[in-house]
């Protein structure tokens, strides 16, 4: 017998875009004929959420509970509720005359988050056109009424993620069981009127959930909890990041009352063995990085040597079947290379598998998604992305690698000039000496438009102890010679890495100051350092001169590691500052002020000369530090 079987990317994941997880294993299995559908529930769900009919059930709702926070939204109701249908067919296509009725000034209702922009409108706004104006108006609305659910109906509920708090560094399954027994909510209940809906249209022997991320693991849970109420016949089957990363200690056998099989590791070859030993041709023996539960045991079903389909041999990602009309853009932050994240529709591919630098110590590099690389040819790349265009009628792509290597960016580049074939691309990379200004010139030609990149800490001290491979004047170099070829580059930050001194957090601030003033960046996001399990620093935390001091792990997730770090600043007391520094340096406004006046107490002055980024351009080697 053939085996049905249906991917579900549960809610909620990015909103302009579908992510790839199910594209990915759907071109694999369809190769290997098996019968596969995918559905996206995020969209699916958001989409009937913000509709007129629901969002009056979610007044009446909060009303009979009794709950009245945010009372700006709830004393404009009837505004919002029968104005979300054409806000939300603006943010899918941005049409030009629906623009001007969504700017005028008493259009939309003033909500506790549009009230706070009015006095910014001109300034923020003053080098965006109509169609973003709307754009960011239509995401405020939008952004009130998930702030009224959120306040009023569903604690859980989140645009990106949902009752992402319960499964974050949960160590243990006890608060997971638990939210599992309360009544479902008026949004899980949408949910799951969706799903039925689905499986009423066919009749599936395997339903898999992909779980990318903490966000998505409780409402896959909650979906796989009424298949098995309602369709026990059907098996169930969960993988992705979130297990492929925290569940790989899994002996807590009671998430198995939800599901049957999870996966680790890259899905292809674990789902096409069970769909095998469901149609009975293997026995669970066969099985690859699958946990499965025996006896009320959790059995790690691994033969060994695994099957192994290389990059270069898989077939191209298939987006048949998704709803890409559905998908929508949002406006919320007016930088430019920011905003991409929201905003637009991109196709999801990875150029190579893995990463080919894979030494970065807070980094999770002992995991296969990072530390197996493999690649691929160009002419494959491109046969890829043709076969994409082709199933969803969007030519932007971002490359969703861990570090996409130079020379397979040269040789992309070359070969979509060669083949005439036009897209718009962006994609993660090491800031590396290799990208010379010819070489930038030939990414923006063959249609890159942006790149994101670690720069973390920017001290030359703890970029050797992170072993990143780049020290400042380096960065700065690279990352201009993106920006001469008007390729928008965005750096990842970083703050509170073991041992980092006040000191080095306020250098690094002014480092990222210059940056921004010298136009070498212009986007960039903090993180606070979190000290997983599978990185460098959580397996040798001597070595980084830090104490591992929980949590307790208890049968079920173990990723984040709390740590203690003696010699360290008190890093959390920068967050704040460091943030209001660098959402000034992204609205191009602030370079003057002096960095003291962005914290709420006393920080050392800085000790780089105010020229050093620009000394590193004009001379190409770093400037020592003054005394």
């Amino acid at each position: 017998m053939s085996i049905n079987t249906l991917l579900i990317t549960p809610p909620f994941t990015q909103l302009n875009t579908a992510y790839p997880a199910t594209a990915y294993i759907k071109g694999f299995l369809e190769s290997k004929n098996v019968q596969i559908t995918q559905m996206d529930l995020s969209i699916e769900l958001f989409t009937a959420v913000f509709t007129k009919e629901f969002i009056d059930a979610i007044f009446k709702q909060a009303a009979m509970l009794g709950n009245k926070e945010l009372p700006l939204v709830w004393n404009q109701k009837e505004d919002y509720i029968n104005k979300v249908d054409s806000v939300m067919n603006y943010l899918r296509v941005q049409e030009v005359t629906a623009a001007y009725q969504i700017v005028h000034k008493d259009f939309l209702p003033h909500g506790h988050r549009r009230i706070k922009l009015e006095k910014d409108l001109s300034i923020e706004f003053g080098k965006l056109g109509i169609l973003d104006k709307a754009k960011h108006i239509a995401t405020l609305f939008v952004e009130e009424l998930g702030d009224f659910i959120k306040a009023n109906v569903d604690e859980f509920f989140s645009f990106t993620r949902y009752a992402e708090q319960i499964a974050s560094a949960a160590s243990s399954f006890d608060e997971l069981a638990e939210c599992l027994q309360y009544e479902t909510t008026l949004i899980e209940d949408e949910m799951l009127y969706l799903l039925d809906e689905k499986l009423q249209q066919d009749s599936f022997d395997l339903i898999c959930f992909t779980v990318p991320f903490p966000g998505n693991l409780f409402s896959a849970l909650r979906c796989a909890q009424h298949i098995k109420q309602k369709y026990p016949n059907i098996k169930i089957g969960m993988g992705g990041g979130y297990c492929n990363t925290e569940l790989r200690r899994l002996s807590d056998p009671r998430i198995f009352d939800f599901v049957d099989f999870i996966t680790l590791d890259d899905g292809e070859s674990p789902l096409l063995r069970i769909t095998e030993f469901l149609e009975g041709k293997i026995g669970e023996e066969s099985l690859e990085r699958t946990y499965i539960c025996r006896d009320n045991k959790v059995v790690y079903a691994d033969k060994i040597p695994n099957t192994i389909f290389h990059h270069k041999n898989l077939p191209a990602p298939s987006y048949v079947g998704l709803p890409t009309e559905k998908y929508l853009s949002f406006l919320d932050v007016m930088n430019p290379m920011h905003r991409m994240w929201s905003d637009g529709k991109w196709n999801k591919l990875t150029i190579s598998h893995g990463c080919y630098w894979k030494q970065c110590s807070f980094c999770d590099v002992t995991l296969d998604y990072i530390g197996n690389y493999q690649n691929t040819t160009a002419d494959d790349l491109v046969n890829k992305i043709e076969k994409i265009i082709s199933e969803t009628g969007i030519t932007g792509f971002h490359f969703v690698d861990e570090a996409a290597p130079p020379k397979m960016l040269r040789a992309l580049a070359n070969k979509l000039i060669e083949r005439k074939v036009y897209i718009t691309w962006w994609t993660n990379i090491r800031f590396e000496k290799t990208f010379t200004p010819e070489l930038c010139a030939l990414l923006s030609k063959s249609g890159c438009i942006a790149v994101t990149g670690g720069l973390e800490v920017a001290s030359d001290r703890l970029l050797a102890k992170m072993k990143k491979g780049v020290d400042i004047a380096q960065v700065a170099r690279v990352t201009k010679a993106f920006s001469d070829e008007n390729i928008m580059v965005h750096a990842y930050l970083m703050f509170g890495f073991p041992t980092e001194t006040e000191q080095e957090t306020i250098d690094s601030l002014e480092v990222v100051r210059q940056l921004f003033q010298n136009n070498c960046i212009q986007s960039a996001f903090w993180h606070q350092f979190a000290c997983t399990s599978h990185s460098p620093v959580g397996k040798n935390p001597d070595e980084f001169q830090i104490n591992i001091i929980g949590p307790e792990f208890k049968g079920f997730a173990e990723n984040d590691l709390y740590h203690e770090d003696p010699t360290g600043a008190e890093h959390h007391l920068f967050s704040e500052g460091l943030n209001i520094a660098l959402n000034n340096y992204l609205n191009y406004k602030g370079f003057e002020i002096p960095l003291q006046e962005y914290f709420n107490f006393k920080v050392p002055d800085k000790t780089l000369q105010p020229n050093l980024i620009a000394d590193c351009l004009e001379a190409g080697i770093p400037q020592k530090k003054t005394t």
